[in-house]
């Protein structure tokens, strides 16, 4: 599952850097160049973390900060300043801001702060997920429906976990499209669609009790048969 990243940073080389070493861990990355469009986004893509410089053109990263708080948004936030005092510091964070790194820093210090706040906001899903008669085993990359074995494909595996992590919660095909396949995906239009299908055709092999139910218009659910 791809986690997004917001950088607003207006510093292009630093931001290209910081991106491109996102980017090779994995992450999804936006950019931003200023407060006002680094706001935009946060408010309306509503990423997974937020990487914050404090001096920006528009509005400071410090307001951007008590902003985004004041309207309820909890995205975790990173700032990154020059400002090295103590009282700056407690001032970022009285913003509402959760991790403070100042610059200059190394590459691997801003990595491993975004490891940990992620780690905060996504804890650790059971090794076993379980619905009605299907478990799914996350560590042997297993799936039973009752006690029989089904043969998944390593992307119908990645499918079926990410629907048996919400169960009866209605997801949309780009919330879908974004978590198993990733934000970028440019491959056939009809690929949920495709895998959907070919999910319900092994589930339902050994027992015609349907689990993965369509959802017209809006997109797919795990839930008891109504």
């Amino acid at each position: 599952m791809t986690d997004h990243i917001l950088l607003v940073e207006d510093d292009p080389r630093l931001a290209e850097f910081i991106e491109a070493e996102l980017s090779l861990e994995g992450y999804r990355v936006t950019v931003a160049a200023n407060g006002i469009h680094g706001l935009a986004i946060a408010r309306e893509a509503q990423p997974d973390l937020l990487i914050l410089d404090w001096m920006l053109p528009g509005i400071s990263g410090l307001d951007v900060c008590l902003r985004l708080r004041s309207t309820g948004i909890q995205v975790p936030i990173i700032l990154l300043t020059a400002k090295d005092e103590v009282p700056d510091r407690v001032v970022g964070l009285n913003a509402g801001a959760d991790d403070y790194v100042t610059k200059p820093f190394s590459i691997e210090e801003l990595l491993a702060r975004v490891k940990a706040r992620l780690r905060c906001t996504h804890p650790e899903a059971p090794d076993l997920l379980e619905f009605e008669d299907l478990t799914l085993n996350r560590l042997a990359r297993q799936v039973y429906r009752g006690k029989q074995l089904i043969a998944l494909t390593a992307k119908e595996f990645d499918l079926l976990e990410f629907l048996l992590r919400h169960p009866r919660q209605v997801l949309t095909r780009d919330q879908i499209l974004e978590k198993v396949w990733g934000y970028d995906f440019m491959g056939e239009s009809n690929i949920i669609e495709v895998y959907i299908r070919a999910l319900r055709l092994k589930l339902e092999a050994s027992t015609p009790k349907r689990l993965l139910h369509t959802v017209r218009g809006v997109g797919y659910v795990l839930r008891e048969t109504l």
